[in-house]
């Protein structure tokens, strides 16, 4: 059966640390040149690098806003951007 591993090291990557180790994840898993076990393994490092790049993803549009207009055109402050999920 497979061991489980600590993911923990991955809540301090930035985004772009993360997405370039699920890449690469993911074309080892294409290959198929990776025996069972070690699949397991990197498949879950994948999904725990997949929930944080979510995770960052959702706090960035979380903190974009939109600059509101008067009818003149110029600017009157923000307000925040409609996200969906």
């Amino acid at each position: 059966m497979a061991e489980t591993q600590d993911h923990s090291d991955i809540k301090s990557m930035s985004f772009e640390q993360a997405l370039k180790e699920l890449e690469s994840i993911v074309e080892r898993l294409e290959k198929g040149d990776v025996e069972l076990e070690a699949s397991i393994l990197i498949y879950e490092r994948g999904e725990a690098l997949k929930i944080h790049c979510d995770t960052l993803l959702r706090k960035a549009e979380a903190r974009v806003e939109k600059i509101s207009l008067n009818q003149n055109g110029q600017p009157t402050g923000t307000e925040p951007l409609d996200v969906e999920d």
